[in-house]
């Protein structure tokens, strides 16, 4: 009673495409395939927003003071 034989997994997908139907099936199929892919999807996605989420500091406003002779003031604050 342990482990199934290939004919008990045999006697189950019988009843099952019995109960179900072949077309049933198929479609539940496809349905699971295209969630998987939008899974992976979702996830490739997810890594990529994340790296494009850190902005490097503009250059324009270091070539603007040079371009100007002013001095800007920039108060400098910590990260919380």
């Amino acid at each position: 009673m342990g482990s199934f034989s290939i004919w008990h997994w045999l006697i189950v997908l019988l009843i099952v495409v019995m109960v179900f139907g072949t077309k049933k099936l198929k479609n539940m199929g496809s349905d699971l395939g295209g969630a998987v892919k939008g899974f992976k999807d979702g996830m490739r996605d997810g890594g990529a927003t994340d790296s494009d989420a850190v902005t490097p500091p503009p250059s324009q406003v270091a070539n603007q003071a040079a371009v100007d002779k002013t001095t800007i003031d920039v108060e400098a604050r910590q990260k919380s």
